[in-house]
């Protein structure tokens, strides 16, 4: 059992996730996430409004590796191994406590990895199982799962408060939550869900943003497997940041930005398990930055995509890596389009270039638009019109064109736009056109 708490890759997020699993496939409507910091420790508490178990039932549900992955799974089950709930659990805490109930009554069975004698697990029923939860249950049927002496859940060595150590993992878990059960969230799924952590409910995060107007959605693909089975391809193409809201691109953007988000989104009955990805088809580029191709798939196809058991992460099966590179760089070409016609439409009657190229006598220079509005204002405005145009001057003159050059040649995925922060880009923007506007009352482009 303590080597359990090491299977998969479960961070908080993951954890929980595991669990909305179970009550997904227990047709919850709703379940609520709680952390109650108890002197030096945290209970969490996970509780859904599902069907509820029999005792006989939760006990083999609690009972270590219940399921062979081999074994044939009801087309909207999100299980695999018979692990999920144990490794998920215990890999956040050493107490593991579930309660369930319906019309056969309410049970509850724990384990705890510091006093395990024999396999034994602790059954408790009726009153004692009632104990264990904090309040009479809202729903005539479901399950509570309760972690205690969570040791891995937060960092004691940190000179801080137990809610200064959760504050952080509670908010990466709740924009997790909110993308891996975005299909869930948004009512799209015939199971449509509501998730709470601290009594607020989560919103759903769509990477594909596919209600937004500037989102190309493109025509998807059925590729058959064998046996019958298939799965779905389905293109998107995101807005170019300068059409989304800051809030919008910190969505789209996760922790990691845009270029990091791009690739393949994996799901498992509308669960997503991997995202972010090419399956090394193709490389992560500013360019494709706002490809994102959607893939569904049944969970009968768990062993050939190598499904972990965390459910966090799985592989390309090598029959599908033709097909799938010939979807990507077909589609990557619209992203690519989108990306290079991106511009910031404010308008306006003047737009005009910030640099000019220059051709003559057989060579090529890049000077700076004096006609720009901007430069034009600074040079009407300063007070010697010479001193700025020689500053100017030298910056054309020492554009460092061989170090962008090597930096093309060696590192092109690495090259962006002076300005990347997109607060940063519309503050210049918006900002300036403003100035101008009430400086002169006339509206300009940059």
């Amino acid at each position: 059992m303590t080597t359990a708490r090491s299977f998969g890759n479960y961070d908080l997020a993951a954890a929980l996730a595991d669990l909305i699993d179970n009550s997904i496939q227990a047709n919850a409507r709703n379940v609520w996430v709680e952390f109650d910091p108890a002197d030096d420790d945290v209970i969490v508490r996970i509780c859904d409004d599902g069907r509820g178990m029999t005792l006989e039932v939760l006990i083999d549900a609690m009972r270590p590796a219940s399921r062979s992955p081999e074994e044939k799974r009801d087309a909207l089950d999100l299980g695999r191994f018979g692990w999920g709930l144990k490794s998920a659990s215990l890999s956040q805490a050493r107490v593991l406590t579930v309660v369930s109930w319906n019309d056969a009554g309410i049970n509850a069975a724990r384990w705890d990895i510091d006093n395990i004698d024999n396999w034994s697990m602790d059954i408790f029923q009726e009153e004692d199982a009632l104990d264990f939860l904090e309040s009479k249950p809202l729903a005539s049927s479901g399950t509570e799962v309760i972690w205690a002496h969570c040791d891995r859940l937060y960092d004691k060595s940190i000179n801080a408060t137990i809610d200064e150590r959760l504050n952080e993992k509670i908010s990466h878990a709740r924009k997790q939550l909110s993308l891996i059960f975005h299909r869930y969230l948004s009512g799209e799924s015939d199971r449509p869900l509501s998730i709470y952590i601290q009594s607020i409910s989560l919103s759903p995060v769509d990477p594909f943003m596919t209600a937004h107007p500037a989102t190309q959605s493109l025509d998807g693909e059925l590729i058959q497997i064998r046996g019958g089975e298939h799965i779905q391809v389905k293109p998107y193409v995101i807005p170019h940041f300068s059409k989304l809201t800051v809030s919008e691109r910190l969505a789209l953007g996760g922790e990691e930005g845009l270029v990091r988000n791009q690739g393949f989104y994996v799901y498992r009955n509308k669960r997503l398990i991997i995202y972010g990805t090419w399956f090394r088809l193709v490389p992560h580029s500013e360019l494709s930055q706002l490809t994102r191709v959607r893939i569904d798939l049944p969970n009968s196809l768990d062993a050939e995509w190598k499904i972990t058991l965390d459910k966090s992460d799985a592989q390309l099966p090598p029959t599908l890596r033709k097909r799938l590179r010939a979807v990507v760089q077909k589609f990557s070409k619209r992203s690519v389009g989108v990306h290079r016609r991106k511009g910031v439409d404010l308008n306006t009657i003047d737009k005009s270039p910030v640099w000019r190229r220059n051709a003559h006598n057989n060579r090529i220079r890049y000077l700076i638009n004096r006609d720009h509005p901007i430069i034009r204002e600074i040079l009407t405005e300063a007070g010697d019109p010479f001193v700025v145009n020689e500053a100017i001057r030298l910056l054309e003159a020492y554009v460092p064109i061989d170090v962008i050059q090597n930096d093309l040649e060696t590192s092109p995925d690495k090259v962006v736009q002076a300005i990347t922060d997109p607060s940063e880009f519309d503050s210049l923007i918006v900002g300036s056109h403003l100035h101008l506007d009430e400086e002169h009352g006339r509206s300009t482009g940059f």
